[in-house]
């Protein structure tokens, strides 16, 4: 049966307090009675030596006069609280006992009156008469400086250790009743911490932050903790990458955000006390990025906020190729729609009887998309490619558009330079520019004239349209992303795009005029040029180291 944390702790700090507590009562004990001892010897000590020094018990002592000393003493006993006293002569006989009167006369126990007749006074633990006692004793000195008697005041042991018995005893049950009140606090602060930590034991605790540790370097987008005061708790591998910070996390945190991205509106505080917000645009340092900022809360507390970010760029490329699936949609959609049409001329002349035109309409269409499909067909290997052709046609008919393409168009094999992906997303981009160019110019429209041409020694693309054309102004950031002469629609991707696939490859774009109107787009990619990857691929390895 496993134990919770939370009784763990609670009888971890009582067994602590506990032998704390022991600990402290036993030295206590000892420490009392030193004390007790050291102050009851002054004590005793100091008695004595008044008691010898009284003038009129001095005489009486050197009279040997016992009933007068008796009764003298007998007033001093009742007011001391010394176990007993005694008074005996230079020869060590008894002249007084305060407790035993019949030991007058007899000789003093304890075996330590020698120094007391050579002059001195003593301090001593002996056995008498009473019991083992703490006993001083002073010499009794006449007129002429002679010994002539002995002063003895004690305290019994037993006496002694009944006193520091009951102070022990007070000191114990204020620590019962501080150790009961500690078993209270101990109980509420483990009920505390255990709230505190929702109820996880630590190896669970442990595990969290870990798996936490373990999640936030595996995600693609950068993550950012901050606390309420606006300083750095957690961040990850892929904000410290985009932000082109080359400290570790450990020194990040604790700083001010402020002090690794430089302030913008999207840090105010009042800004962020307002209200959370999602995919804001946004400029962290020199990086445009899509943000997000969520409030952490706890207990109706707010301890912080959490931003995720993402390189704006990647969202437009992503957003670029999933515009080119959409293409690919709507090719197939203008296919289907275009042989719709079909059948349903036809089918209109065959129930009006008129069998000879269906026969020249089923000619005449199968002639030309014949003719398209094998032109295309024989001369590409690559079906994607082939479809991408022939819907990029289709697609071109239904804007009044026509492609041409030159005789001299073939591809037979894979060019391994590009990914099919990459091949696909520059003849598309470059076809759906030309065709929109030449539907914005004025009519009667030119044809596009299309050449894609592998040879040993490169790939050929070249699209050239009699459209808008490009100003002056922009042609020199025509490749720049988010420059355009579009006028709805994606803008600033597709040539972007081109342009970052062509250079990877290690291929040149050219662009120039057309004669009389347009422009012509000439990309030249060498056949046998260096291995690359992909822009995905080196960004996953980029990340992954």
């Amino acid at each position: 049966m496993k134990v919770s944390f939370q009784i763990k702790l609670f009888i971890s700090l009582v067994a602590f307090f506990s032998v704390l507590f022991t600990l402290l009562g036993g030295y206590y004990y000892v420490d009392v009675g030193r004390q007790l001892y050291q102050e009851m010897s002054a004590r005793a000590k100091i008695q004595a030596e008044e008691i010898a020094l009284i003038p009129t018990l001095r005489n009486e002592v050197e009279q040997k006069d016992i009933k007068s000393i008796h009764d003298f003493m007998q007033k001093i006993a009742a007011h001391s609280d010394a176990s007993f006293i005694v008074i005996g002569d230079n020869k060590g006989q008894h002249l007084f006992h305060s407790v035993f009167a019949d030991r007058v006369g007899t000789t003093l126990v304890g075996g330590d009156n020698e120094e007391v007749l050579l002059g001195k006074s003593t301090t001593t633990i002996r056995k008498g008469g009473l019991g083992i006692s703490l006993r001083s004793k002073a010499p009794i000195f006449n007129d002429a400086g002679q010994v002539v008697g002995i002063v003895s005041v004690g305290y019994l042991t037993s006496y002694l250790d009944t006193i520091t018995v009951n102070k022990v005893v007070n000191i114990l049950i204020a620590a019962v009743l501080l150790l009961i009140a500690l078993f209270i606090f101990s109980w509420f602060f483990t009920r505390s911490i255990k709230k505190q930590i929702f109820s996880l034991e630590p190896r669970e605790i442990g595990l969290l932050v870990r798996q936490q540790k373990a999640m936030m370097e595996s995600i693609y987008e950068g993550v950012i903790a901050i606390d309420d005061d606006l300083r750095i708790e957690v961040i990850n591998q892929a904000a410290r990458k985009l932000l082109g910070l080359s400290q570790p996390a450990r020194e990040l945190r604790g700083q001010l955000i402020s002090q690794v991205i430089d302030p913008v509106p999207f840090f105010a505080q009042q800004t962020m006390l307002a209200k959370d917000t999602h995919d804001e645009i946004c400029r962290f340092n020199d990086l445009t990025v899509i943000a997000s900022r969520v409030r952490i809360m706890l207990e109706n507390s707010l301890q912080g906020w959490v931003i995720t970010f993402r390189d704006r760029n990647e969202i437009d490329t992503l957003s670029a190729q999933l515009s080119q699936v959409k293409r690919y949609v709507d090719n197939l959609r203008i296919m289907r729609h275009e042989q719709l049409n079909r059948m349903t001329t036809l089918s209109g002349l065959l129930h009006m009887g008129r069998y000879e035109e269906a026969i020249g309409y089923i000619q005449a269409q199968s002639e030309h998309a014949q003719e398209l499909l094998d032109f295309i067909s024989s001369r590409f290997s690559s079906p994607t490619l082939c479809g991408l052709l022939l819907g990029k046609t289709a697609r071109a008919r239904e804007k009044g558009v026509e492609l041409n393409f030159d005789p001299a168009c073939r591809m037979e094999t894979v060019f391994q330079p590009l990914h099919e992906a990459e091949l696909i997303s520059i003849i598309g981009n470059l076809l759906d520019n030309a065709i929109e160019a030449t539907q914005r110019s004025s009519l009667p429209h030119a044809p596009v004239e299309v050449l894609i041409k592998l040879n040993e020694q490169e790939l050929i693309i070249e699209v050239a349209d009699q459209g808008v054309g490009i100003t002056p102004e922009i042609r020199e950031r025509i490749f720049e992303r988010g420059i355009t002469t579009k006028t709805r629609g994606d803008h600033g991707i597709g040539l972007y795009l081109i342009e970052s696939y062509v250079t990877q490859a290690g291929g040149s774009i050219e662009v120039a005029d057309n004669i009389p109107r347009g422009a012509i787009f000439s990309l030249f990619i060498p056949a046998t040029g260096a291995a690359r990857r992909s822009v995905q691929e080196l960004e996953d390895t980029d990340y992954a180291t």
